[in-house]
């Protein structure tokens, strides 16, 4: 099911700035029993996306009215909102767009994540790196080519994940997760200011921890400090969270974290 600009269509124009360069930006969220879940997170992140990139938008009253009446039908779905720069012009000046396009879809909710949360999940580490620009990092824009080729060769192993390095070989991230290890009460999670996606689960997690017993640290780490984990876990705004068995040869049984964290992420 497609929302484009409040009409029910699948047709989006072939000079929408999406099509021709990747010009917007997107979210991902859970329906659960008819509500979207972390909305005012997920309003938050367009809002800074868009700001960002210089898209143009205002209509924010709109697109949460849209999204929650899109939700409410719903009893465990995805709602996905993209905002593109619109459509005009052939180059790449943004000068003859004239109103950015909003783009909501609804689609089934994977139903592979309950089994992911019981048994935990394998990471293999990805051949593709993320390309460094402090600008662009952290915001979830339209163009996600590297995923799609991370996702391509993760396809080709027996793992659930990828683990992701930057160009400068620093751990970051899994291909649609943001990822965290415990060693001790010392958790850490890479940074995400040159590369990599700033995840509202991975923002609730970082808010969930300042309250509590655990000591989290933003790190650039090496593949290998997993090594020394007594835990290792992913999440993103659907699983919502999922511990790791194994990385690379590492294996891990401890759920402490993962336990503390999962009745909070709901």
């Amino acid at each position: 099911m497609y929302l484009i600009n409040g009409e029910r269509t699948e047709t989006l124009a072939a000079n929408d700035r999406a099509v021709q360069f990747g010009d917007g930006c997107f979210t991902t969220s859970r329906v659960s029993d008819g509500q979207v879940r972390f909305l005012e997170q997920h309003l938050i992140r367009l809002q800074q996306a868009c700001e960002k990139l210089l898209i143009p938008f205002a209509d924010w009253s709109r697109l949460k009215s849209e999204m929650q009446q899109l939700a409410a039908t719903q009893q465990q779905a995805v709602l996905k909102v993209v905002i593109t720069r619109g459509s005009g012009g052939r180059g790449y000046s943004a000068a003859n767009c004239q109103q950015p396009t909003r783009i909501l879809s609804v689609s089934a909710f994977p139903s592979f994540y309950p089994q992911w949360r019981e048994e935990g999940i394998s990471l293999a580490l990805s051949p593709i790196q993320l390309g460094i620009n402090p600008h662009l990092a952290g915001i979830k824009h339209l163009n996600r080519l590297e995923q799609v080729l991370i996702r391509t060769h993760l396809e080709q192993t027996q793992a659930q994940e990828a683990l992701v390095l930057d160009s400068d070989g620093w751990l970051t991230e899994c291909c649609a997760a943001n990822l965290f290890w415990r060693k001790g009460t010392q958790v850490f999670t890479p940074y995400v200011d040159k590369s990599g996606v700033n995840g509202t689960m991975r923002q609730h997690i970082i808010s969930c921890l300042a309250g509590s017993a655990w000591q989290l640290t933003q790190v650039r780490e090496r593949v290998d400090t997993l090594a020394q984990a007594d835990e290792v876990l992913i999440c993103n705004a659907l699983m919502p969270v999922v511990p790791v068995k194994q990385a690379e040869s590492w294996q891990f049984e401890s759920r402490e974290l993962y336990q503390f964290l999962a009745p909070l992420c709901e």
